[in-house]
């Protein structure tokens, strides 16, 4: 078996465009969490609460020509894979199109500006507005594919449309493709674009946050007055290579990927179950031959839904006791669907390497029916650690867990 390491990583998000930015921000305690005014037009919605990406701009070589197949999804998804790239010294690089490079990137769906053109053709029997690109940006894979076409990638291309766990499985399933020699080089992750319909999609099953005029006290992950998600944007991208191709080249190494465990529910499509929750952790675990103990630190989902929140903190009891530190990044983000796994994952190893972990925001009092963990709260904690878990759970009963690893020269 081959061993996978990180050589490259970058993301945009509700709390910055760098590490330097979010790290500001989780210490700060200042999430990234808005009043969406413009939604009051949406009858019967009663979320008004979103965590918008600010300040992204596609960079100025990107051309008209190669912006008419992306939509605002696949623009960040391409940007920070670009971005990751660079990092990694591998722009450019001959592997690129060897055929030994691939990618395995989600989302939950495709660009929404090209959903709703489709829905005016069925509503209003017109095709105004839909042209040659209109499928391509609205099409569930429209990530991976942009960012395949735009490197000319030649290796995989594995879609991961698996709504939250999407980036965490485009992580693993290219984790495994470099393990067993099937790629050297693979860009993983996930990417989401805001849209009052995803807001909607929890919004019917009562699961949105409406504390509309307290943007800065919601989400709640964990704690005993939350009163539900809020939706969030992003985009972000690991550059996994094989450890002897990233040696020969002197390619800066940010982690080592270890471990990772996916399974299903199998019973229903929005409950989650404690139980295979955490079999999946135990998965991952098994996969990097660790025991529970070795973890330092654990990456929550962390939705602060009712349920939700619920069964992870007892999935989370059952496989590590009440000993290893965990905090949500959604705390500060609110839930950024496709792009979370990717974010949670940079953001883990970020932390990992320097020794600090954030706290999660707006946790004050924990709801008793979660189980007893060690949440971090406030500025959150110096942690030193070798090994970080980090763990993400969709509709459907999909479940994943990923651990890395610290690099020591």
């Amino acid at each position: 078996m081959k061993r996978v390491v990180v050589t490259g990583m970058s993301g945009v998000s509700p709390i910055g465009n760098n590490w330097a930015e979010i790290r500001q921000r989780l210490e700060s305690g200042k999430t990234g969490i808005v009043a969406m005014d413009e939604w009051s037009v949406y009858a019967g919605l009663n979320t008004r609460l979103a965590g918008p990406v600010q300040n992204f701009e596609v960079p100025p070589h990107y051309k008209r020509k190669t912006l008419r197949s992306m939509g605002r999804i696949a623009q960040m998804a391409t940007v920070v894979s670009e971005e990751a790239l660079d990092k990694a010294g591998l722009l450019n690089d001959p592997v690129l199109t060897s055929g030994m490079t691939g990618v395995a990137y989600g989302s939950s769906a495709g660009s929404f500006p090209a959903i709703a053109d489709f829905g005016n053709m069925l509503l209003n029997y017109s095709t105004d507005g839909l042209n040659a690109n209109s499928y391509i940006k609205m099409m569930a894979h429209t990530a991976p594919v942009n960012i395949g076409v735009h490197f000319g990638l030649q290796g995989r291309v594995i879609t991961t449309s698996s709504a939250c766990t999407s980036g965490s499985q485009g992580i693993g399933y290219a984790y495994e493709a470099i393990k067993h020699g099937q790629q050297q080089v693979m860009l993983a992750g996930g990417a989401e674009e805001l849209s009052p319909t995803e807001a909607a999609v929890f919004d019917t099953l009562y699961a949105t946050s409406v504390r509309n005029d307290e943007p800065g006290k919601t989400p709640r992950p964990f704690d005993a007055g939350r009163d539900g998600l809020v939706i969030g944007e992003g985009a972000a991208t690991l550059v996994l290579e094989e450890l002897e191709h990233a040696l020969e080249r002197g390619a800066p190494i940010f982690a080592e990927v270890v471990g990772f465990g996916t399974n299903s529910d199998g019973a229903h499509v929005t409950q989650p179950s404690p139980e295979t929750m955490e079999a999946a952790i135990r998965l991952a675990l098994r996969d990097a031959q660790l025991e529970p103990e070795q973890i330092g630190y654990i990456s929550a989902h962390g939705t602060a839904t009712d349920r939700g929140d619920v069964a992870e903190s007892k999935a989370t009891a059952s496989a590590f006791g009440n000993s290893t530190p965990i905090s949500a990044f959604k705390s500060y983000t609110g839930h950024t669907l496709g792009a979370c796994g990717g974010l949670e994952a940079w953001t883990s190893i970020e932390m990992m390497n320097c020794g600090w972990f954030h706290g999660t925001a707006n946790l004050e009092q924990i709801d008793p029916e979660c189980a007893d963990l060690d949440y971090l709260t406030g500025t959150g904690r110096n942690i030193d650690t070798e090994y970080v878990m980090s763990n993400n759970f969709a509709f459907g009963g999909i479940n994943t867990s990923l651990i890395f690893k610290r690099w020591v020269v």
